[in-house]
């Protein structure tokens, strides 16, 4: 349990970081520790943690919109969030399932390419800015709003990110499997 608000603390903390630091903008652990999570811990109570972080992280930062570009997210919107984490965890249990470190890394990007394309195109949708053609989607997807950073931008972050933590998460639970003489948690175990 200190482990899982250790997680909770750091994800949430490292995402709000990211709102004062534009070149971090997307830059966040909480995708790759939800679909880790899936991929290693067999508690499926810790497979919340992740969400609690984007819950308490999706607060402050719907505040922080509100106050300073007059507008803040819509449920919906919130719920399209939390519907691509969700996706995640059944992506990390057919991962945990053929474990390999090709698989791991193959999930973490597809999850970041599904965010993408889930919540680029909510946007488009919802926000009145856009044309609803298929112009204006393709400017969700690629340059955004003027006012903020480009959307490739947050995909650029994205994909960094995820297949960063998700080594770094993989890579502390194969060292600590082998310091305590266990076998490669990703390594396929051959029937003898």
């Amino acid at each position: 349990m200190p482990l899982a608000l250790a997680l909770l603390i750091l994800a949430a903390g490292w995402r709000v970081l990211a709102i004062h630091a534009p070149a971090l903008a997307n830059f966040a652990p909480l995708m790759a520790l939800t679909f880790c999570g899936a991929v290693y811990f067999r508690d499926r109570r810790m497979w919340l943690v992740p969400f609690a972080a984007l819950l308490l992280s999706d607060l402050y930062l719907n505040h922080h919109y509100a106050t300073v570009y007059g507008e803040g997210w819509t449920w919906p919107s919130m719920a399209i969030r939390a519907g691509c984490f969700a996706i995640a965890l059944p992506l990390g249990r057919f991962v945990a399932a053929h474990k390999n470190w090709l698989n791991l890394f193959s999930g973490a990007l597809g999850g970041a390419i599904f965010f993408y394309l889930a919540t680029n195109t909510d946007a488009w949708i919802r926000d009145p800015y856009y044309v609803k053609t298929a112009a204006g989607w393709w400017q969700a997807m690629t340059i955004g709003r003027p006012e903020f950073p480009p959307t490739l931008l947050f995909f650029r972050n994205s994909i960094v990110s995820d297949l960063a933590f998700t080594g770094l998460f993989a890579g502390a639970m194969e060292f600590a499997a082998l310091r305590t003489g266990q076998p490669s948690l990703l390594r396929k175990r051959v029937a003898a």
